[in-house]
């Protein structure tokens, strides 16, 4: 029997340049890519908020219910947000519900993943820079 060819860069012990851990770390089955696992989970958020919201409870919120239960609610005033394109879970001007929704919840999830990833990237300029 023939031993099997070395990957290149590869010493007879098995080192590689970097050392064992970086091989380790490389060759893990069943490892993904940050960029695998970010696409799959916006995919996943974006299911979860224009698909399976449609069946989500028409119950007052948590916060909601406790500002019942406590007398608080008569105080809610109109804020900024109040005439917005998306206020209460709808799309202004979308007649139907189930595509105000869903709309609304695409949106919303678009929004909340780009400020993560503009954040992602400032920090990691920044660390780029204080490791300069």
């Amino acid at each position: 029997m023939s031993t099997p060819p070395r990957p290149s860069g590869q010493s007879p012990s098995g080192q590689t340049p970097f050392g064992d851990a970086t091989a380790t770390a490389i060759a893990a089955p069943g490892r993904i890519s940050t960029r695998t696992f970010t696409i799959g989970a916006l995919i996943a958020a974006l299911l979860i908020a224009c698909v399976i919201s449609l069946w989500a409870s028409s119950s007052p919120d948590g916060l909601e219910f406790v500002a019942a239960a406590t007398g608080f609610e008569k105080a809610a005033a109109p804020h900024a947000m109040d005439g917005s394109a998306l206020a209460g879970y709808e799309t202004a001007g979308v007649h139907n519900t189930w595509l105000s929704v869903a709309i609304a919840g695409f949106a919303g999830c678009l929004v909340t993943f780009a400020i993560a990833w503009v954040i992602g990237r400032l920090t990691k300029r920044r660390a780029a820079r204080a490791g300069a």
